[in-house]
């Protein structure tokens, strides 16, 4: 069994998708539709522009998004389309590139919605009050009970549980530095700052939940062809409904990320394909199912590779 994963903010870089959009039609045609759904040229940032300004929240997310659907339609136009997936899960935006792989949501929705979401969660804190930092060597629980204990009258939680030994914090600045500094105590290997402008993933996030919620309560949602593995909830969903429901809930709840991984090998998933910009899922799933068959799709030899 297959499934077709897709990745998050962090794997932006410039020239993404450049080589599949010059190789395959229905790859430049992702970005074209993209551009027109935004009203501007979001190709020419992604392709020619400069790192810090794609790595803007409201850009990075319908970038990385077009930047996975390229080389999916790429894939499906040498006959590797969602037929070959039993399941599909993306990692925090990755999902939305997940379920507009798989039907549930048309590119031009999916482009709008990432862009409004990547605004309202820039501005659901003011620049500089809320923060994020990687804590290396410590399973979920022990993190999760860290922050709890370093929060006061701050927040602080668990927004990422990535895999066995990778778990991200999320809240306000302080009260993630106080955790950070307790994890390395309890034994961290490291706790890493990481260069992010808002706490994704934490209750602060709260206005923006609302905003998405208001925005998907006017798309149109589609039962995607293959069962989601949901990041709020590690398990496989279908019902629009309760898509819709999930993606407001993942704004402010923990990408479940390790369990998910370890339900879909649990279901008998053996391989995994990460299909857009960079490797780090890829990383990840190695480290939570280590049988596991990992490919990465992401330029035409990716492609070339599959056809033998």
């Amino acid at each position: 069994m297959r499934a077709f994963v897709f990745p998050g903010q962090g794997a932006q870089t410039i020239g993404m998708g450049r080589e599949l959009a010059e190789a395959y039609p229905a790859a430049r045609d992702v970005f074209e539709q993209v551009d027109e759904a935004l009203g501007e040229k979001l190709s020419d940032l992604i392709w020619d522009g400069d790192i810090e300004t794609l790595t803007l929240t409201q850009n990075a997310q319908p970038a990385l998004m077009a930047a996975s659907m390229a080389a999916f339609r790429a894939l499906e136009a040498e006959g590797f389309g969602i037929q070959e997936a039993n399941y599909v899960a993306g990692h925090s935006l990755g999902e939305y590139s997940a379920l507009c792989a798989a039907g549930a949501l048309t590119l031009e929705d999916t482009a709008r919605l990432l862009r409004l979401r990547g605004q309202a969660m820039q501005e659901a804190v003011p620049v500089g009050q809320g923060a994020m930092a990687a804590i290396l060597g410590l399973d979920f629980d022990t993190v999760d009970r860290i922050a709890r204990d370093a929060a006061g009258d701050d927040v602080v939680q668990a927004a990422n549980d990535n895999d066995p030994a990778q778990v991200v914090i999320s809240g306000h600045k302080e009260a993630v530095e106080r955790a950070a500094a307790a994890a390395k105590e309890a034994g961290a290997k490291r706790a890493l700052m990481l260069p992010v402008s808002a706490p994704f993933h934490s209750v602060l996030m709260q206005p923006a939940a609302a905003v998405m919620a208001d925005a998907l309560a006017g798309v149109e949602i589609q039962p995607p062809a293959v069962p989601l593995i949901a990041n709020v909830r590690a398990e496989a969903v279908i019902e629009p409904g309760a898509i819709r429901r999930l993606l407001v809930e993942q704004v402010t709840g923990t990408v479940r990320w390790r369990e998910s991984i370890a339900n879909l090998a649990e279901a008998g998933v053996t391989e995994f394909w990460e299909i857009g910009a960079g490797k780090a899922l890829s990383g990840m799933i190695k480290r939570i199912t280590k049988d596991a068959a990992v490919r990465n799709i992401g330029v035409p030899g990716d492609i070339a590779a599959l056809k033998g």
